[in-house]
């Protein structure tokens, strides 16, 4: 049987190059030889489409697939007795697979033998250029390529990717083969590029094989050569988090910070990849931690936008460049977007500019607010960003957030504005306001503030008449932009009544804020306002609460 972690095929083409991806290649194929396709998953559908296809298109006579089938078992009774019956040895099936295929493949060295001492061909390839040698190398039975090599196979010829027996042998680790082909078989001319551009050293280091490093380096076989793509082994190597091999390879680079095609150094890509260990290996080697690549995007930007926390820390912790060019998202932007709180938190807390443009000339607020994120404007607004800032339409934060009838944030931001406007205001008075997590700006669902809250819902609902709230939020100072932006959120017949309720409390938060007695400043309010009435009827109210208080203390 084949090994377990044998999962793909080598040399595997392009998935838009397959002609008839695996032809309804059989469960038992699948698991015996573990011809799967690299790259591609598939559904139960397209399983069942295999094995349909399989007997659409099976070319071959009776005798001959179960004489497959017995190479594939290494059943040498079934083989025999059908060779006896004259059976076509060399049979292709519609993939052009022989059954010495098979039985390589399965690392079957007895059917192996019983082939090639019944004249099996060993020239032939299957429909993507894989001969049997190619398989022998990449399964790594040193054994059957000493038979095939005696036999006559060519051990020159590539695959349909331009692919060697070397370079098989170097991507699946099988370090003794590549001992014969170098030392014994002198095919050092195997060590070419395939039609990717890469030699055997990239496709040993993009596995991460530390053992076929160690044994190319020492056939001198290193290459600091680039694939089509621009990558180096290093590049391959620290793109996937092989850290053991990016140890190695360093020693042997003098340009650690050489881009690839898409301008990506080899610390950029470890970054990428969430590879913490092996992005410290680079910068303490040298790396540039700023070089960007081909879009403008740095280290910083693409390990917020791919998720990668201890990558972000770590960054933050050495010479990153925080500010970035207009034309790209800012790393707070990028982590607003992704959603990343605790990387908001410590990019503020590194400083980074909390009012930051990007291409449409939004702040993060203004990101934060589009999306309705409440624990995200919350973490800006106590960071004290510009909340009069206007992107290139013209809006501000507050008008973005009420275009997105997003009430909630409309009524934090609001809430923002009138505090700051206060402290402002008051900056040479020693009032005692609340700071660090003391303050917040979300709404207030506090035990402490239960009653005032209560005698605030029904003064909207009950007694305030129909737009009368607004009478009250200009005798509070609110701005016409904010009465606007509470009114942007319309309900139904109850909207009047819900738009005063979410004034009052915002009104509550300046009062709490600034440590005043709320019942006092609404008595005194509502008669200052015009409402002497209402002033009377809740301090009334509040009188009799608080007695009805005292005798359920009391009894």
């Amino acid at each position: 049987m084949v090994p377990a972690e044998v999962t793909s095929e080598p040399g595997t083409p392009e998935k838009g190059r397959l002609e008839g991806v695996m032809q309804g290649l059989s469960d038992h194929l699948r698991t015996t030889l573990a011809w799967s396709w690299k790259g591609l998953s598939k559904t139960a559908k397209e399983d069942a489409w295999e094995k349909e296809a399989l007997v659409r298109h099976d070319i071959l006579l009776p005798n001959e697939r179960s004489f497959h089938a017995a190479a594939k078992r290494n059943n040498l009774d079934i083989m025999e007795q059908l060779v006896e019956k004259k059976v076509n040895i060399n049979a292709m099936n519609s993939m052009k697979r022989t059954a010495l295929h098979f039985a390589v493949g399965g690392n079957h060295l007895s059917a192996v033998e019983f082939l090639l001492n019944h004249k099996a061909r060993v020239d032939i390839a299957d429909k993507h250029g894989l001969t049997v040698l190619h398989l022998a190398a990449w399964f790594g039975s040193l054994e059957i390529m000493l038979m095939l090599v005696k036999a006559g196979a060519d051990q020159k010829a590539k695959n349909q990717d331009g692919m060697t027996i070397l370079h098989f042998a170097a991507q699946n680790n099988n370090v003794r083969i590549v001992d014969y082909l170098i030392q014994d078989l002198h095919l050092r001319e195997l060590n070419q590029q395939d039609e990717k551009g890469r030699k055997p050293f990239l496709l040993a280091a993009e596995r991460g094989h530390v053992e076929m490093i160690e044994k190319l380096i020492e056939l001198n076989l290193l290459t600091s050569e680039k694939d089509k793509e621009g990558n180096t082994a290093l590049h391959l190597a620290a793109k996937h988090g092989h850290t053991s091999i990016v140890e190695m390879l360093i020693t042997q680079w003098q340009e650690i910070n050489q881009p690839n095609e898409d301008g990506e150094t080899p610390f950029f890509l470890a970054v990428a990849g969430g590879y913490k260990e092996g992005s410290k290996l680079l910068l303490d080697a040298g790396s540039d931690i700023n070089i960007p690549n081909k879009n403008n995007i740095n280290a910083l930007q693409i390990a917020i936008q791919n998720g990668h926390t201890s990558l972000v820390m770590f960054l933050l912790s050495e010479d990153i460049v925080l500010d970035q060019k207009a034309e790209q998202d800012s790393p707070l932007h990028l982590a607003i977007a992704n959603n990343h709180v605790t990387l908001v938190s410590r990019l503020l807390g590194a400083k980074h500019n909390v009012d930051a443009l990007n291409q449409k000339q939004q702040t993060p607020l203004h990101l934060a607010a589009d999306l309705g994120n409440v624990e995200l404007v919350e973490t800006l607004l106590k960071a004290g960003c510009d909340l009069k800032a206007v992107d290139k339409q013209g809006k501000t934060a507050l008008a973005v957030a009420s275009r997105s009838h997003h009430s909630l944030i409309v009524d934090m931001i609001i809430k923002a504005e009138r505090y700051y406007a206060w402290k402002k205001d008051h900056k040479e008075k020693n009032y005692d306001s609340p700071i660090g997590p003391a303050l917040t700006f979300k709404q207030d669902h506090s035990l402490e503030t239960k009653q005032i809250r209560s005698s605030l819902w029904k003064l909207a609902y009950h007694q305030l008449k129909a737009q009368e709230w607004r009478k009250l939020a200009r005798s509070w100072e609110f701005l016409d932009e904010q009465i606007k932006a509470i009114e942007e959120q319309w309900s139904g017949s109850k909207s009047s009544c819900e738009h005063g309720h979410r004034m009052l409390l915002i009104w509550l938060h300046g009062i709490l804020m600034r440590r005043e007695n709320p019942e006092r400043r609404l008595y005194e309010d509502l008669v200052k306002a015009g409402f002497p009435e209402l002033a009377e009827k809740i301090r009334q109210l509040q009188s009799s609460t608080d007695a009805s208080s005292k005798r359920c203390a009391v009894s």
